[in-house]
């Protein structure tokens, strides 16, 4: 039924498991894999200062922008993770978009600003990556309002039971993949994943849930930078994780490959076909 939508492909010759898991559990929240992640930066900050050197200070380069660059690698290396349920199928999204999370100032009350990027690993270099993010991220930091909290604006105008009804009815098409692209583009819970960096604030990783609305099966939340008993730097990332996309070991590979290119962080440098080359011949996830 209605095997078609605007933003992804249905995924075929899958497992009669795979198939069917959907049905065995139908919510994103019943479908929860949690693993938490230690990556040594060590490596990275180095990379970081000489990179930094050669920038202006209000456009550093810095661990969470490694982040996104290595984890924006993963789902063109790694078609299987940049997946989603909806309507008890399982769907191949087109494109690698990410929702990240910052303050619009680094105090306590300022209020949270979340942007969606589309991001494009095949093509641009690390530091467009970067100028990219912080050309999107610096209007709203100036008060402009995304596409998102112009929409949310809008509809908190209305009443609540008004409100609860367009949600239901927006639901109820996204379901047979009738919402239109306008706003599965601008609607950050269409993502491949949504990312937090709760080490600018310093504090450490958590576990967050995944929304029902939406096709975001993947949030990830950084943590601070912490010395070890060994007197080398790391942080720990924690991932929710929706098992219904793809199996433990090929996910478990593909997050895997998210902290080796951290950890030498010269990877994050080379294209992704460069990146499959290498991948092909055992020498990098």
């Amino acid at each position: 039924m209605f095997p078609w939508r605007n933003d992804a492909k249905p995924v075929k010759d899958l497992s009669a498991m795979r198939r069917f898991m959907p049905f065995i559990s139908p919510r994103r929240n019943d479908s929860l894999f949690l693993m938490m992640q230690e990556i040594q930066v060590d490596a990275a900050l180095e990379y970081l200062e000489k990179k930094n050197r050669e920038r202006p200070p209000e456009q550093r380069l810095t661990l969470f922008h490694l982040f996104l660059r290595s984890i924006s690698q993963v789902f063109v290396l790694r078609p299987g993770v940049n997946r989603f349920v909806k309507a008890g199928r399982l769907w191949q999204r087109e494109g690698v978009y990410l929702t990240f999370s910052a303050k619009r100032k680094i105090e306590d009350g300022s209020p949270m600003l979340t942007i969606k990027r589309r991001f494009h690993p095949e093509s641009e270099s690390l530091e467009e990556m970067v100028d990219g993010v912080m050309g999107t991220l610096r209007p709203q930091r100036a008060g402009k309002q995304t596409q998102s909290d112009k929409e949310m604006s809008l509809l908190l105008k209305l009443p609540n039971l008004v409100i609860q009804l367009l949600l239901k009815a927006a639901d109820f098409l996204d379901y047979f993949g009738l919402l239109p692209k306008a706003i599965t583009e601008s609607d950050p819970l269409y993502s491949s994943a949504f990312i937090a960096n709760l080490g600018s604030i310093d504090y450490p990783a958590g576990f967050h849930h995944l929304w029902e609305r939406g096709t975001c099966s993947i949030f990830g939340v950084m943590g601070r930078v912490e010395e070890r008993p060994d007197g080398k730097r790391s942080m720990q990332v924690a991932y929710t994780y929706d098992e219904r996309i793809e199996d433990g070991l090929y996910s478990y590979h593909s997050l895997e490959g998210v902290r080796e290119r951290i950890e030498d962080p010269e990877l994050l440098e080379l294209s992704t076909d460069e990146l499959a080359r290498r991948a092909s011949d055992g020498s990098v996830r």
